[in-house]
């Protein structure tokens, strides 16, 4: 029996956040049904890269069922109505105040279903200054300053995935299960707001203190802002090697047993994690005249023989033949598509994954 089994997520949602968060719901047994307008969630047609269907679709919307509804029609309401009164979560990322004009305020839903779990996505939350705004990944990116911290030292760039959607799928999913243990124990339902500014301003804590500590974050491209050596080193056959020095300990195994420079190790200059980022450019210079002399893998031998954190610096044909990479199988109106499974792995319990689903028939009340 999987965690959610007997609980009901009704989600009015398109695009990435809020079906992020539905998704991990109905991955873990819930039923989950898919609100769609007449012409489906715009997501649908984002790309067709997924056996001829939209990626996102494809990868955020397994095990849900799909119902058509025209909300702004008196039956689409009366139906939306009667399966909130079977239901035991409702999703939504409407525009803000969409569902009060529909006639489902937070009052009314928290009146007439005390049990209700409500979670709405918002971009700027349901009051303040932004909070008319449309909001989406790239200018939540824009706006919350994470591009600013983002790309390399010339000009900001976007996260090269829908990060703040993500990011805020994944808090309302938690939000949502907190939810349901509290209601477990007092009966009581939620009204829950997460809005996408909130959640990566939150995750933008540790730059932010930087900043207003006088030491604002500059752009390093793949180099760590307050560790050195943390950074990108070309092999002598041309291959980008990552590497992450954590330690004075850590630094002075890599002078010894990488660098064969062991006097380096305790040179005030980069004895210290402090010294070595104040001496960037030195310090760099340091590990890439040694690594440019070996080729790949004569470099990743030595950097795990001296316990140094690695990682090549792969594109996405790396990722697609990574020994590492774990994947599941997922069906959908074209045919199964395979794509990376979700990481928690349950050593009790093998998951299964429901279909992704068709764009149902427009749906009326009886």
């Amino acid at each position: 029996m999987r965690p959610l089994e007997g609980v009901r997520v009704v989600s009015i949602e398109q695009a990435v956040a809020a079906p992020f968060c539905t998704s991990r719901l109905a991955d873990a047994g819930a039923e989950v049904i898919k609100i769609e307008r007449p012409e489906g969630d715009f997501a649908r047609g984002y790309d067709d890269v997924a056996a001829g269907q939209s990626s996102y679709f494809v990868w955020l919307n397994r095990g849900k069922h799909s119902l058509t509804l025209d909300l702004r029609s008196p039956q689409g309401r009366e139906e939306l109505l009667h399966l909130l009164e079977q239901s035991d979560v409702l999703v939504q990322n409407l525009r803000r105040g969409a569902l009060a004009r529909l006639g489902f305020t937070f009052q009314r839903l928290a009146e007439e279903f005390p049990k209700l779990i409500t979670c709405s996505i918002s971009g700027y939350g349901e009051d303040g200054p932004l909070a008319e705004r449309k909001a989406y990944d790239l200018l939540v990116q824009a706006e919350s300053g994470l591009c600013s911290i983002n790309g390399g030292p010339r000009e900001p760039a976007r996260v090269g995935i829908s990060l703040v959607d993500i990011a805020t799928g994944a808090t309302a999913q938690s939000a949502i299960l907190e939810a349901l243990i509290r209601r477990g124990v007092t009966g009581q339902g939620a009204n829950i707001s997460v809005s996408m500014f909130d959640v990566i301003a939150d995750w933008l804590t540790v730059p932010l203190l930087n900043h207003e500590g006088g030491k604002s974050p500059k752009r390093l491209g793949l180099a760590h802002p307050s560790i050195a050596p943390y950074g990108v080193f070309t092999t002598r056959d041309r291959v980008q090697i990552l590497i992450s020095v954590q330690s004075d300990r850590e630094w002075k195994k890599l002078c010894t047993v990488v660098l064969k420079q062991p006097d380096f190790g305790v040179d005030p200059r980069f004895a210290t994690n402090v010294a070595r980022v104040a001496n960037r450019e030195d310090t760099d210079a340091l590990v890439s005249a040694s690594l440019a002399k070996m080729t790949s893998d004569e470099a990743i031998t030595a950097l795990l023989r001296a316990d140094v954190a690695l990682a090549r610096v792969n594109d996405m044909e790396g990722l697609s033949k990574h020994p590492a990479l774990r994947r599941i199988s997922v069906n959908t109106p074209n045919g199964p598509v395979s794509y990376p499974a979700p990481a928690p792995i349950w050593e009790d319990e093998t998951r299964s994954y429901g279909p992704a689903p068709d764009l149902a028939p427009l749906k009326q009340a009886k």
